[in-house]
């Protein structure tokens, strides 16, 4: 049975993350203001400046809010235990197109937030809240590389989520069918990659070698 909070009774933290939606919904129209934080609390039903205590930093915060609902939302919707029964591939397309299902209908709001986090004071801040949303998907997706594939692996996430995020919000196909074609050619992309990757990084005895296999011609194994 799902508990539903009384607004009344949240935290702070747990009222920026509640409102968030409400908050992106609002930012169609008002952009990423007090305004929309004022509407948001309205139609959740508090008080609107406890509301706007909730993200003392303004825009940015409400961006940041946003994303990490979009993030808790998404481990609850697909947990690791559900994905582990799909390709890699599939559980990563799964989780990115859970995100850009999370914006539809938003896309103006998710252009003001993107033009707000490329300013050059919110840059640092929102390359470690991109960091965040792909170390996310890689650990629902069941990775648990401690190389340098941990990183690797989620800088190429982020890049892919960025690239197809861009995709959506210029997307007029209905449904957004061009942005899924696009999303499944970024992915099959790094799949191949990552399987080229790993035939470079395996141990020098596991790949193969032209001079070893000379040696081998010529001085055959007894």
């Amino acid at each position: 049975m799902t508990i539903v909070m009384d607004p009344a009774d949240m935290t702070l933290d747990e009222l920026r993350l509640a409102l968030a939606p409400e908050i992106a919904s609002a930012a169609m129209f008002d952009g990423w203001t007090t305004a929309a934080v004022t509407h948001a609390a309205e139609a959740f039903g508090v008080d609107p400046a406890t509301a706007r205590l909730a993200y003392p930093d303004g825009a940015m915060d409400m961006i940041v809010a946003w994303i990490e609902r979009i993030d808790a939302d998404m481990a609850a919707a697909l947990p690791a235990a559900t994905l582990q029964t799909l390709p890699v591939r599939e559980r990563i397309r799964s989780l990115v197109q859970f995100r850009l299902d999370a914006l539809a209908g938003l896309d103006e709001a998710v252009r003001r937030a993107l033009s707000i986090m490329a300013l050059p004071q919110n840059a640092a801040r929102a390359a470690r809240l991109s960091w965040g949303s792909a170390d996310a998907m890689w650990r629902l997706a069941g990775d648990t590389a401690a190389d340098y594939n941990h990183y690797t692996k989620r800088a190429t996430l982020a890049a892919l989520y960025a690239a197809t995020l861009l995709a959506h919000v210029n997307d007029r196909s209905e449904d957004k069918a061009e942005t899924r074609a696009f999303l499944d050619r970024r992915i099959a992309g790094v799949m191949r990659f990552e399987k080229a990757k790993a035939r470079c990084t395996r141990p020098s005895d596991e790949t193969f070698s032209v001079t070893r296999l000379v040696g081998r011609l010529r001085y055959p194994a007894r």
